[in-house]
């Protein structure tokens, strides 16, 4: 158990235990409850530290206060059913879970100067660059990076002279000094092209100095949520499945769309007559809404529905700056979009990095051609771009949100765009989903740039 563990298991027991007095329950029950929970709680692994996002802590959190759901609800008298009391178990279950997922909220922010753990990071490339992105915005993983290791002179080397400011660059030599010298608890280990035995030597050469090391394998198209890893008779297995939908997930998700579509469309309708008084103070002449067709489930075209931000005849206007002006060809073919698009009515540049422009497409969504959560609904015109990832991509609804806005978006090109929709269609799973719909709040709520396509 960690020392944040601790600090969590008392915190939480205190919760409970002032619950359940506010409970209508015999005290016989209250200490059976409280008892289930501490029970439960450490038998699913809680309190060791296993989660690392917020998201992986969210699902034990459910599935431990189903477990003391169910448990609780054998200690009831039956019979007869007391449905009051099942009333009452039933209330005090969920404001046990939403005060718990409180504690666990804060306590990573108010405890995290003395629980955090100093991480170096072997590594200067795009994956060393991307785990110093999610210890850097993600506080509730209580990573802390006090460094990099360049692991050999011409390895491919990202990291940006603005973290360097900060936190240095280290050679593969002083591996062991700066460990001592930062006093480093992790090593997190980030290289590609390693062999084997390389792996092996530098492995054995950091688990003398510290606790922890992690390994981060390569191969993030093939890994998804529902993965695991075990012991093959000692050799290392990656257990891993396609993430596709059954009948009952499919319906599932529909249901979800559904529920989500219509407060979407209560909303449309004031945010309509928003988007019509700035057009209309800012002189944007031309119709409200702008219909284009996009590449939808098993390859079928639809007509998406956005508010227009663009002038009018965008596309020809397009075509027209690209024959004018090479870079400009070559920045759209590249990356299928313009970081200073001209054609953007100046009155949308702010509310298009809020993605006010995508709003109409809860009406795609309840028509049934787009999902909430899903890739990104691609262009007729560059199927012949998207290469053998187009059979993958076509295999989910596009959806509003998904992989690339929550991950980069403005900044992410064509390519990656591609690799993220089909690391989506093989790792779906409800708990992506639902990581992807919060991700998605959190940018929208944010004052970062989000500008849309």
């Amino acid at each position: 158990m960690t020392r944040l563990g601790k600090i969590k298991l008392v915190l939480e027991l205190l919760w409970n235990a002032l619950l359940l007095l506010l409970f209508p329950f015999s005290q016989s029950l209250r200490l059976k409850f409280l008892l289930v929970c501490l029970f439960i709680n450490l038998l699913c692994g809680r309190y060791r530290h296993k989660a690392l996002l917020i998201w992986d802590e969210v699902r034990y959190l459910v599935q431990a206060w189903l477990g003391i759901f169910f448990v609780d609800l054998l200690f009831l008298p039956f019979p007869p059913i007391a449905w009051v009391q099942v009333g009452w178990l039933v209330l005090y279950v969920v404001s046990s879970f939403l005060g718990v997922l409180l504690i666990n909220r804060y306590a990573h922010l108010v405890f995290w100067k003395f629980v955090r753990q100093k991480v170096l990071i072997v590594g200067t490339g795009a994956a060393a660059e991307e785990v110093y992105d999610v210890c850097k915005h993600n506080r509730f993983s209580l990573l802390e990076v006090r460094g990099f290791v360049q692991y050999r002179k011409g390895d491919e080397d990202v990291i940006p002279e603005s973290v360097r400011a900060k936190i240095p660059v280290y050679p593969l030599s002083s591996l062991e000094s700066v460990i001592d010298q930062k006093k480093i608890d992790t090593v997190l280990v980030a290289v590609s092209g390693i062999g084997q035995k390389e792996m092996r030597r530098l492995l054995s050469r950091v688990s003398r100095k510290v606790d922890n090391v992690r390994y981060i394998p390569l191969l993030e198209e093939q890994i998804n949520f529902s993965s695991k890893i075990e012991d093959f008779d000692g050799q290392l297995l990656i257990s891993t499945s396609t993430g596709k939908m059954t009948g009952m997930e499919k319906v599932f998700k529909r249901a979800v769309d559904i529920l989500a579509a219509i407060p979407g469309m209560l909303i449309l309708g004031p945010l309509t007559v928003y988007v019509w008084c700035i057009n209309k103070k800012y002189g944007n002449e031309g119709p409200l809404f702008f219909k284009q067709k996009r590449i939808g489930l098993h390859g079928k075209e639809f007509e998406i529905y956005k508010f227009r931000s663009m002038v009018v005849n965008a596309d020809q206007i397009l075509e027209e700056l690209m024959e004018k002006d090479p870079a400009i060809r070559e920045e759209y073919t590249k990356n299928k979009k313009l970081e200073h698009d001209p054609r953007i009515i100046p009155a949308w540049d702010r509310l298009r990095r809020k993605s006010i422009d995508e709003f109409p497409q809860f009406i795609n969504v309840l028509k049934g051609d787009m999902s909430l959560i899903g890739p990104r609904p691609y262009l007729p015109r560059e199927k012949a771009d998207m290469g053998e990832i187009y059979e993958e991509v076509i295999q989910s609804k596009p959806g509003i949100t998904g992989m690339w806005q929550t991950h980069g978006r403005s900044a992410v090109d064509f390519e990656r765009r591609l690799e993220l929709d089909s690391y989506y269609y093989h790792n779906w799973s409800t708990w992506l989903d639902l990581t992807l719909l919060v991700r998605t709040l959190k940018e929208l709520i944010s004052k970062e740039d989000n500008n849309a396509v």
